[in-house]
């Protein structure tokens, strides 16, 4: 009857339950618990490998600048201008569900990528879909999918995340071609879906980098007008580790 228990859960793809009642068969467990806390022991082992499974795939498919990036390992040094209770807010993700933005600005090497990528990695812990871009690479896509057919499967499918991250925003400046397929992504997610935004910019620069003054407007006035502000200062994170020996900075 066990070998035969066995099977059906490996036949039923519960690999955590069957691995659970082996780990009970061999320490003889069956006399000191009762037969619901063995249940429960069971199940919990194959809803705990279920979650974990779902997190691995969420966090994959995100893409992250930064994969390995935690809301938890954040360095809040006062130069930094990182203010833990803004973070606190931020981090149960309730921005996300109500179609909210975040935009982080600061200079290079200040941990942008890195804080971007920690709020992607928290949306995926909360079970929200997030796809993460460098922003100059997805206009590229954007362009391209234009001549080979599939500009609109590729709108479509960035209306589809709870969270859509845009790194990197105004490393160049954008053509009228390149406004135009900005506008569109952002206007199709506008008071539907987040968006996660960084920039070397302040925001008071932004609208230069659009050769297309009015698409300009009308990208600001939908990313800006309903969005959290994060400004990131200091010396470079990166500069600093090279001199301490590139040993464990938290970012």
């Amino acid at each position: 009857m066990i070998n035969q228990t066995l099977n059906k859960l490996h036949s039923m793809n519960l690999k955590a339950m069957e691995e659970e009642y082996r780990r009970q068969l061999e320490l003889s467990i069956s006399n000191s618990l009762s037969f619901d806390e063995r249940l429960a022991m069971m199940v919990d082992a194959q809803w705990l490998a279920k979650a974990n499974s779902r997190l691995k795939r969420l966090l994959r498919e995100a893409n992250l600048g930064n994969p390995s990036a935690s809301l938890e390992d954040l360095n809040y040094d006062p130069k930094r201008n990182l203010d833990k209770a803004t973070i606190a807010r931020l981090s149960d993700c309730t921005w996300i569900k109500e179609g909210k933005n975040l935009i982080i600005t600061g200079a290079t090497g200040t941990g942008k990528t890195y804080l971007i990528s920690a709020f992607g990695h928290a949306a995926c812990r909360k079970g929200l879909k997030v796809r993460s871009y460098k922003v100059n690479r997805l206009l590229v896509d954007l362009a391209i999918s234009r001549g080979d057919g599939s500009y609109n499967r590729l709108l479509g499918e960035l209306k589809k995340p709870d969270l859509l991250i845009l790194d990197d925003f105004g490393m160049a400046p954008l053509s009228p071609s390149a406004c135009r397929d900005f506008l569109e992504v952002i206007d199709d997610r506008h008071d539907k879906k987040s968006i996660a935004i960084s920039a070397q910019l302040p925001v008071a620069k932004w609208h230069a980098q659009f050769e297309d003054a009015t698409i300009a407007d009308a990208v600001l006035d939908r990313l800006i007008n309903n969005a959290y502000r994060i400004e990131l200062k200091g010396p470079s994170l990166r500069a600093t580790a090279h001199k301490n020996g590139g040993g464990g900075t938290r970012v």
